[in-house]
């Protein structure tokens, strides 16, 4: 018997040389403050919310959410590069119905974040449930 294909997702994002970003026909001008960094902390943060919100949607559960990611970018010491080396991404979310205990929901939403999995430093996740 043949394995299942697994699904294949394929994204696409241009920077003009006025830094405009675009992606799916639509543009964004990011103020000059903004770093790739913010990006990718912002990424996490949208992507955790959004497999919270896939996996609450299965269990009938709905959901209100916000969130932050913080980073520390230094030199690893296994190979000298700068990266993140620690990140925390914490999001506040009011679930309803309200759960007894959150805990398998959140850890789906952790392990089935694609940003999260994708990043060397292993993101860690402060939920704030009301």
């Amino acid at each position: 018997m043949a394995e299942p294909r697994a699904k294949v997702l394929e994204f696409a994002a241009s920077v003009g040389t006025d830094g405009r970003v675009t992606a799916h026909g639509e543009s964004l001008l990011l103020p000059q403050r903004w770093s790739p960094e913010h990006l990718v902390l912002a990424g996490l943060v949208l992507c955790s919310l959004a497999s919270l919100g896939h996996h609450a949607r299965r269990a009938g559960i709905e959901v209100a959410a916000s969130g932050g990611a913080s980073g520390t970018v230094t030199k690893r010491e296994d190979d000298g590069r700068y990266a993140f080396v620690e990140i925390t991404c914490r999001l506040d979310i009011e679930l309803t119905p309200p759960l007894d205990d959150p805990a398998e929901l959140l850890g789906k939403a952790e392990r089935d974040c694609f940003v999260g999995a994708s990043l060397t430093a292993e993101p860690t996740y402060v939920w704030n449930v009301t």
